[in-house]
């Protein structure tokens, strides 16, 4: 009885903690539905994710789009930040930079043009090319989820000032 007891006590706590999967968004009614023109095929692919991981639906075109997200100057930069006693790469900063312009499907605009920047650093260890190579992979994935997350929240804010 007291098992029974304490592992009901225990879903209690699980499900009133407020989990939910990684990368879910609660995203409002007016954002289920985002087109987005421009960028790379890995931030389509991160935009993608994000909306199907949070009930939303990333359109192929703009028509039926609650909002639309025009990417313009992506660039993604790798600059070496130290070398070792023999001349190479003990530490790299990797810069994501692009500008966005948030519109409904009409083609009006939300927002201005507004720019976004992610820096990351990490060490190279010259003992271990192939994990760096995997290692710097999954940082630039991760810069660019955090990209999208980034828009989102400002489209979410946007949305929510434009309800008022």
């Amino acid at each position: 009885m007291v098992i029974r007891i304490a592992l009901l006590f225990a879903a209690l706590l699980l499900s009133s903690c407020g989990y939910h999967l990684r990368g879910a968004y609660a995203l409002p009614s007016d954002l289920k539905k985002v087109y987005v023109t421009g960028g790379t095929p890995q931030l389509h692919e991160q935009f993608k994710q994000i909306m199907k991981a949070s009930s939303g639906q990333l359109l192929t075109s703009p028509e039926g789009a609650s909002i639309v997200v025009k990417i313009t100057n992506e660039d993604f930069r790798r600059r070496a930040l130290s070398l070792s006693s023999r001349g190479k790469s003990n530490e790299f900063e990797l810069l994501y930079h692009l500008e966005y312009e948030l519109t409904n499907s009409k083609n009006t605009a939300l927002t201005e043009l507004l720019p976004l920047e992610i820096k990351r650093e990490y060490f190279n260890d010259q003992q271990d090319i192939m994990a760096k190579d995997n290692e710097e992979a999954v940082i630039r994935k991760e810069m660019y989820e955090q990209a999208v997350r980034s828009i989102v929240n400002r489209a979410r804010v946007v949305l929510e000032a434009k309800a008022k």
